[in-house]
């Protein structure tokens, strides 16, 4: 895998997971009963997005390094995932001995 694949799994990886992080523990201006004037009801009551950031770069990490393993390792191959046989024939991995 290249680098710049590597950066490209990781940045994808650690948005899914800052979404998944971002409502928890959420408390809207509602529920807190400080509603901000000019602010709707369900705007956050508190900031927390650097400490979630934080959480999400750990939980990502984790999550990434496995990705990459999994990709790396050659567990699975686009051999593997060609269901409907559009790859053809596999091409041999050595080269053809000359014969005299």
């Amino acid at each position: 895998m290249s680098i710049t694949a590597a950066l490209i799994v990781f940045a994808v990886t650690w948005f899914m997971v800052f979404y998944m992080v971002l409502p928890m523990r959420f408390q809207s201006q509602q529920d807190a009963g400080a509603v901000v004037p000019g602010t709707p009801k369900s705007a956050p009551s508190s900031e927390n997005v650097k400490k979630k950031a934080l959480i999400t770069t750990g939980i990502a990490v984790v999550v990434w390094a496995g990705i990459v393993w999994f990709i790396s390792s050659g567990v699975v191959s686009v051999r593997d995932l060609d269901f409907r046989g559009t790859l053809g024939p596999e091409r041999a991995t050595s080269a053809p001995e000359a014969t005299h």
